[in-house]
């Protein structure tokens, strides 16, 4: 499964470097399926069920506090051995998503995708 921040976030950026998929954005910040991939041009998300343009910028998830991209998000799995953002993460906010629901070779073969 993908991992959320939940609204405890405290907003420090620990989490922000730490994605190795560039799936963390500030609150507030729009954000690209383009940016730290190696995607182009159209993209169909597993979670947002429709093809997108992989440059085109998109509405912020969170306004408030820092937000992981559930389609961007593969728990660092073919990276690390646990999700970076948790392991940093002071506050104990990044947490499993338990409304995105991924097996391990779910998420590597996002991981693929995400990562040619």
């Amino acid at each position: 499964m993908a991992i959320i921040i939940t609204d405890e976030c405290i907003n420090c950026g620990a989490c922000e470097p730490e994605c190795p998929n560039n799936a963390i954005y500030e609150g507030g910040a729009e954000w690209k399926f383009s940016e730290g991939t190696s995607l182009k041009g159209s993209f169909t998300g597993s979670n947002i069920g429709k093809t997108v343009d992989a440059d085109a910028e998109n509405e912020p998830i969170d306004m408030d506090v820092y937000y992981i991209v559930p389609d961007k998000c593969t728990e660092c799995k073919g990276f690390h051995d646990e999700p970076q953002c948790a392991a940093v993460c002071p506050v104990d906010c990044c947490i499993d998503d338990e409304d995105v629901v991924e097996t391990e070779a779910e998420l590597l073969a996002k991981k693929e995708t995400l990562h040619l």
